[in-house]
């Protein structure tokens, strides 16, 4: 999405630094949940848990793939895509992970960690952080609360066991608004998108729809919050996100062409204030061969 041609060895550096940077946040905070991951259903059968590893070596893990994928950004990408990989390391590991035993604002912090990795590919791209960066990092901001929200509903009675402050098992009427809320607010960033010329304005009207099928989704969560209105909500938010983005993609503005169109003004201009110049001279020249 970003304006600015980028190559195969700049792609191949950013995919696997970023995943390397993934890798090593999960490793560690998997490292620092082995009691509770213990205690819940979805998580009990992780290697930690079942003791296939050693949590020295799955920390170990955790150190080598973070200094390397950052390192990997760093020298072959720019300092920028690193400073961002590196801080969104310990933001998983040392903001987000002990924030769940203490405080529901953890999912706000869980979903800037998540709205980071796209920043950073337009980051690789451009060695800068414009409009359009931020409108990507919105955007997932926005999508992971009535993706998460959906899914911490089937899994409520797991955090309560394993002592997790989440908004479902502390206030679920405001789990299933804030799903609402933030699902009314992809409408604005999609428009934001076209606005500032990211893409077309087709992609205003195409997002509206796709936003609104998670919308309706969001708004039955909200409306009745059992099994069958989160697991429909949460499967929407599957579908909504890659369709979003492939729509994106599909009305993305040909910045090249535009780029053309501008050299070939700017020629124009050149060329005309070249023939005003030579005009001029003429004009001066005439003039002074009648008084002569």
């Amino acid at each position: 999405m970003a304006p600015m041609a980028t190559d195969v060895t700049c792609l191949f550096a950013t995919t696997i630094g970023t995943g390397l940077c993934v890798a090593s946040a999960n490793a560690i905070n998997q490292f620092m949940e082995i009691p509770y991951d213990a205690q819940m259903s979805r998580t009990r059968n992780r290697v930690l848990v079942r003791k296939v590893i050693s949590p020295f070596h799955a920390f170990s893990f955790g150190i080598v793939t973070g200094i390397t994928g950052v390192g990997i950004l760093s020298t072959m990408v720019n300092p920028l895509t690193a400073f961002l990989g590196g801080s969104n390391i310990l933001l998983y590991t040392c903001a987000y992970t002990p924030m769940k035993r203490m405080t529901i604002a953890n999912t706000w912090v869980g979903s800037i960690v998540g709205a980071i990795p796209p920043m950073m590919g337009w980051a690789a791209c451009t060695n800068n952080l414009e409009s359009g960066s931020w409108i990507l990092g919105a955007l997932l901001f926005a999508w992971q609360f009535p993706h998460f929200n959906s899914l911490a509903w089937s899994m409520r009675s797991d955090y309560a066991k394993a002592g997790y402050k989440m908004m479902v098992t502390s206030n679920p009427k405001l789990n299933s608004r804030v799903s609402l809320r933030y699902s009314l607010a992809l409408f604005p960033i999609s428009f934001m998108a076209s606005y500032i010329g990211m893409t077309t304005w087709w992609f205003a009207f195409d997002s509206s729809l796709i936003n609104s099928v998670l919308l309706l989704g969001a708004y039955r969560f909200w409306k009745d919050s059992n099994d069958k209105s989160s697991r429909d909500l949460f499967f929407a938010s599957l579908v909504h996100l890659p369709v979003v983005m492939a729509l994106m993609m599909a009305h993305k503005k040909d910045w090249r062409n535009e780029l053309k169109n501008d050299e070939l003004k700017k020629k124009v201009l050149l060329e005309l204030e070249i023939e005003d110049f030579v005009d001029e001279e003429i004009e001066k020249e005439y003039r002074n061969n009648n008084e002569n």
